[in-house]
């Protein structure tokens, strides 16, 4: 890997949030109009067709549909089709500010559901971080304040689903290769939407077919956009650079719909973000030492270290 790799890595991380937030403020323009599976299905059938293809020419179709755990490749593409649902149902009545200011909270959510899924073990520090990411959530919902709706219920199942699945890929991945991965979130996508978006069918006019066309385009180059970005950096380099989605998110929802979030919701944001680059910090220092590959349990850094901040 080249000295200029890291730069390319965070590059196109960085297109691929911009492309990620142009999809949801599509998505947002579609759901006002559209069934929610309508638009869905057309998503999967476009990445069905993609994926099969692009394994057909490479000649690998076959070997990607031998997978070694077949029923988690099919639970967590459920997830996944299910999770783009209900965001979109959430971004029909949400900002997208406000909507991705909540489902920034699913890292924290993946760093405390993988200790009854997949084992780990997570330190004081961590679940401290986690704790702070709650309270930064509960900031933007405001409980008790008359601002909290069912709605943000709708944004949280989001946030939870999402966590699921990327914790079910962790475990699929142990056993499968990407390609296999990519062609059962297709299939089985495609196979879970369409009767859902065939009974919900309206047909379209030319600018709506447009739009899903967008939303099918810009699904896919994201995604090519996150793999091409991991071939040049590591995933924990990347992953403090996904919170600047919140901002393209409010710059879109600024821009199109004129929604601008609130103050609490600034707020909110900004603490559920600090804590989700501290337990991130904090999973990469443990990475990095000796005693980690044996499973040991955080401890304190040295007096002298105590106060050095950790590097992002």
């Amino acid at each position: 890997m080249s000295a200029d790799s890291p730069r390319k890595g965070i590059a196109f991380c960085l297109v691929s949030l911009i492309v990620l937030a142009g999809q949801d403020a599509t998505t947002k323009v579609l759901a006002q109009d559209f069934a929610v599976a309508q638009f869905v299905m057309v998503r999967y059938i476009v990445f069905a067709v993609v994926a099969v293809l692009y394994l057909w020419r490479r000649g690998r179709l076959a070997i990607a549909f031998r997978a070694r755990r077949p029923w988690l490749q099919v639970a967590r593409s459920l997830l996944l089709v299910i999770e783009i649902g209900v965001f979109a149902i959430a971004v029909r009545h949400l900002g997208l500010a406000e909507m991705h200011a909540i489902v920034a909270v699913f890292p924290l959510l993946t760093t405390a559901l993988a200790v009854p899924l997949l084992g780990e073990r997570v330190g004081a520090r961590r679940w401290i971080g986690v704790g702070i990411g709650f309270l930064g959530t509960l900031i933007i919902l405001r409980p008790g304040f008359g601002v909290f709706g069912p709605e943000a219920l709708i944004a949280l199942a989001s946030a939870l689903l999402y966590a699921l699945y990327t914790l079910f890929t962790r475990l699929a991945s142990r056993d499968d290769s990407f390609d296999t991965g990519m062609l059962y979130l297709a299939l089985v996508g495609c196979i879970a939407a369409t009767p859902f978006g065939i009974a919900q069918w309206r047909a379209p006019g030319p600018g709506d077919w447009a739009l899903m066309g967008l939303i099918s385009v810009t699904g896919i180059a994201a995604h090519l956009l996150i793999m091409k970005s991991l071939e040049y950096a590591p995933a924990s380099l990347l992953q403090p650079f996904n919170y600047t989605l919140l901002i393209w998110a409010a710059l879109f929802g600024l821009l199109v719909f004129g929604d601008w979030p609130d103050g609490w919701t600034v707020l909110g944001a900004a603490v559920v973000s600090a804590s989700g680059l501290y337990v991130i910090a904090r999973e990469r220092r443990r990475a990095d030492r000796p005693d980690a590959a044996a499973g040991a349990p955080e401890q304190s850094p040295p007096p002298a270290r105590r106060n050095r901040r950790p590097r992002s």
